[in-house]
């Protein structure tokens, strides 16, 4: 198993929206980043993810699973886009803010720490654990 972290702009897709898929899940579309279709390549189903919602509220809201491998991404004309669908989990009973995660130590090291701006990307098994008691989320 391996774990990732889905950043989304909360205006255009939050938490919310993502929770009304219910159980058919949705295509994480429209990332136009090198780094970050390849980390949706590297993606299993069953994968584990937290959703993050950026810009105003910087914090992780909840907990996602990949329910399709990568394919191609339904909102690009050019095949080089793929992504991934995923479905939520569980919303964090504490929503974890970028703030506490920066204070952190352990998560120094984090892509979110040291890559603010990467939409979709890794999170160690470490990593993963610490969030989750942050956000008071069992595993």
């Amino acid at each position: 198993m391996q774990y990732w972290l889905f950043k989304s702009e909360p205006a255009s897709w939050g938490w919310d929206k993502q929770v009304a898929k219910g159980a058919a899940g949705e295509e994480w579309d429209g990332v136009r980043n090198y780094q970050a279709r390849n980390f949706m390549r590297q993606m299993a189903v069953g994968d584990l993810g937290f959703f993050y919602h950026s810009v105003n509220e910087k914090q992780v809201v909840g907990v996602v699973e990949v329910i399709a491998k990568a394919h191609p991404d339904s909102t690009a004309e050019d095949a080089r886009w793929e992504c991934v669908d995923i479905k939520a989990v569980a919303a964090f009973p504490r929503p974890v803010t970028l703030a506490q995660i920066k204070a952190e130590p352990r998560l120094a090291e984090m892509a979110l720490v040291k890559n603010a701006r990467l939409s979709v990307q890794p999170v160690t098994a470490e990593a993963w654990k610490i969030l989750c008691k942050m956000g008071g989320y069992a595993t």
